[in-house]
This record gives C-alpha cells, sequence and structure tokens, in this order.
C-alpha cells in the first residue's frame, strides 16, 4: 500500500483470556521476537484445565465465516476494512481505465496479504494465497508489484510515493532482493501488469468513496476460480492459508 494506515495498538499480552468462553488466545510467536514475551508466551499452557481452555476454532470476536467461504466472504468479515476497500478503489479505478480484466483482478487482489494476513513481504504472500485461482499473470503481478513500487516508471507517470519518505525516511534504500526482483521484472513480458497495479495504487485511499465488492461480482467469477469446497476446504497447496484467515487464533 502506498498510503498510509492507521497505526494498530502493540499487543503487549501473549496470552489473553477470554471471560464468556474460557478460552485463552495465544499470540503468534513471529509476532513477539524482539519482546520478553518471547521467551514466556507458552507458560500460560501450565494454568490450563478445568474450563480454561486454549482458543480453537471459531473466535467469538469475529463474524462466523460461512461453511463454504467464498473470496466476498473475506472482504467483507477478515479483511481490514481501509485496506479491503483500499483493494476496491484500486479496482475501480482499473476498470473506470478500460485495462483488461486481469489487470482488473490483480489490482483487487495486490495487497490481499496485506488486508488479512501479513504484513512484511505481502506481495510474495498475497501470489501464492492466490496463485491456485486466478491466471497466472495475475499471480506473477501481484507478487513483482511489491518490488516495483520502490522504482519509478516515467513512462507510465509513476513516481516514488511521496508517502514512502515519510514511512522510511529520506535515506531509505530497497533491499538487494527487492531491486533484484525489479530487474526480474522489467525483463519480463507481463511486465506492465505488475506496473499498472503501482499506477493504480497511490491514488486508491479516498476515505469519502466506499467500493462494495458485490460490484466485482461478474469480473471475480471470470477470472477467480472460487472452489465449490470454499476457500480453505479445497485441499489446495494454500488451502491452509485461508484457513488461518478463517481461525486466525487457533492454538495448533
Amino acid at each position: 500500500m502506498a498510503d498510509v494506515l492507521a497505526e494498530l495498538p502493540e499487543e503487549v499480552n501473549t496470552a489473553r483470556p477470554d471471560p464468556s468462553a474460557g478460552r485463552v488466545r495465544l499470540t503468534p510467536p513471529i509476532c513477539t521476537m524482539g519482546e520478553d514475551p518471547h521467551f514466556t508466551q507458552f507458560d500460560v499452557l501450565a494454568t490450563l484445565g478445568n474450563g480454561r481452555h486454549l482458543m480453537m476454532g471459531d473466535d467469538p470476536r469475529l463474524p462466523k465465516m460461512p461453511a463454504q467461504p467464498r473470496l466476498a466472504d473475506f472482504f467483507r468479515h477478515r479483511f481490514v476494512p481501509l485496506v479491503a476497500n483500499h483493494l476496491l478503489q484500486s479496482a475501480r479505478l482499473t476498470e473506470k481505465a478500460g485495462l483488461d480484466e486481469r489487470i482488473v483482478m490483480a489490482c483487487l487482489l495486490h495487497d490481499i496479504a496485506m488486508a488479512g494476513l501479513i504484513t512484511s513481504d505481502h506481495g510474495y504472500w498475497g501470489a501464492q494465497l492466490i496463485e491456485p485461482y486466478v491466471d497466472e499473470e495475475v499471480s506473477w503481478a501481484v507478487r513483482y508489484h511489491q518490488a516495483l513500487r520502490y522504482f519509478p516508471d516515467e513512462s507510465v507517470g509513476y513516481s516514488y510515493p511521496e508517502a514512502y519518505i515519510r514511512y522510511f525516511g529520506t535515506d531509505y534504500e530497497p533491499s538487494a532482493h527487492l531491486r533484484q526482483a525489479y530487474e526480474q521484472a522489467r525483463r519480463h513480458a507481463w511486465y506492465m501488469t505488475a506496473r499498472l497495479i503501482t499506477v493504480n495504487d497511490v491514488y486508491a485511499f479516498d476515505p469519502h468513496i466506499v467500493v462494495d465488492i458485490d460490484d466485482f461480482e461478474d469480473i471475480v467469477g471470470r477470472h477467480f476460480r472460487q472452489p465449490k469446497e470454499g476457500l480453505g476446504f479445497d485441499n489446495s497447496p494454500v488451502a491452509h492459508m485461508w484457513r488461518t484467515m478463517i481461525w486466525p487464533r487457533n492454538s495448533l
């Protein structure tokens, strides 16, 4: 994403009781690295029993997902609203520009990992998440848009985002793996598909514009292969990633 996300308060406690259900929610270890609780977060296991158990299955704080969830259900019930609306605005911009539907689909999905799973290397996580369900060009573009965001392309009017100066500082330099990915993408036949994601990324943060996922029902129907079993239950190589978003605080 090229514009600011609201800062969320850090989750200090690594195990929080749920009084209504007697369930304890463990914080994923990746979220505690560098903090003291990283070394003690599993001490809570010794306190379990007698009606106090680990969180497994549906989290009562979250909307219950359908038995056979579809992409729209994740937009409505699991994605950070600001990011979901950013994706929808980005896709709408691309659609209004009359671009190919595959590019519209790529814009609709480009920050999907950031919306519901993880921010670090979100382009790679997002591409993997959607790979079984979209054309290869779409997942390729989602993967490489992450690197392309840091490198201007005057031919399409894309400049280094001013927001990145605020985010990372004036002396920030993209990591070597990002520069390598950028150079690989520049030589690829699908370069412009990924580049057009970045073009329609930086202008898709209007808080006064709300777009509904249902507006893209036809495009999703043509370009996203939704399994009859539901996302997370089709035994695809990435089904576990969708299940993680359905049950994000499962302890095992």
